[in-house]
């Protein structure tokens, strides 16, 4: 079995494959003495070595740093090859940061922040993983999704088969999990309601579960339920849920132009 966030993992890659390129410049920070982190799909296939990936055509890298970096980030990125929209990261760097990799591949740095339909602080758990952001974090970035298509529900699945639910290693946090929903009804009602939806759909198409899977999605959905049930509620939390769904709870993202 191959290891999650460990080298040599991934074999040769597909001709198109953004994944090695994606690996290349964060080994390449990092020997450089910077932290950029994969996110999306592309940190689900990290995290899921094991498991068939989901390969498209023209597929971009999604990436994040931190915001006390992001300079010597950007640095960095130029001379890895990839060219800087400067009048986006002039306007939007504080949060976001967007180049062209030398072969073309468009490229999204997040910075310190993931923002959707919810806002995902990544800081308090940047690091964790070698390769990605944290793994719950990659897990709450598809769970946040309040129009969530089969590809976002496959990647959940995914995460959901190949690692556990609490545990030493590499697994999905339930400590930061817990924070994150406790801390905001919005979070919470989301994430709550996609859950509900995935055995039904696990169900009508049982080849969403991978046939090696290390753990059954359906008993790790029950428990990521409990424990978003079980979490303490801020008293932020409970007056908006006192609103409930008359006032909506998420945002939807429109693509940004560069």
């Amino acid at each position: 079995m191959t290891t999650p966030n460990g080298p040599g993992g991934f074999g040769d890659s597909a001709a198109g494959d953004p994944l090695p390129e994606a690996t290349t410049l964060v080994r390449g920070a990092a020997e450089a003495g910077h932290q950029i982190k994969i996110l999306g799909g592309l940190g689900v296939r990290v995290l899921c070595p094991d498991f068939p990936p989901r390969l498209r055509a023209g597929q971009d890298i999604d990436l994040a740093c931190l915001g006390k970096s992001r300079r010597k980030v950007a640095d960095y990125m130029e001379s890895a090859g990839c060219e800087p929209d400067k009048r986006f990261n002039n306007l939007n760097g504080d949060r976001q940061m967007y180049f062209v990799a030398s072969s073309g591949r468009p490229i999204d740095v997040m910075v310190d922040r993931l923002t959707m339909c919810h806002t995902l602080d990544l800081r308090p758990s940047f690091g964790r993983q070698r390769l990605t952001v944290d793994a719950i974090d990659v897990l709450l970035s598809k769970l946040q999704i309040v129009e969530l298509n089969e590809k976002d529900a496959r990647d959940i699945i995914y995460l959901l088969s190949a690692l556990p639910v609490g545990g030493q290693g590499v697994s999905l946090d339930t400590d930061r999990y817990g924070k994150v929903l406790g801390a905001d009804w919005g979070w919470w009602r989301t994430v709550t309601g996609n859950l509900a939806k995935l055995p039904g759909l696990i169900e009508e198409k049982p080849e969403l579960v991978p046939v090696n899977a290390a753990y059954d999605p359906r008993e790790q959905i029950q428990r990521l339920s409990q424990l978003a049930a079980d979490a303490p509620k801020s008293v932020k939390w409970r007056l908006r849920s006192n609103v409930g769904d008359r006032v909506r709870w998420y945002e939807l993202p429109e693509e940004v132009a560069h």
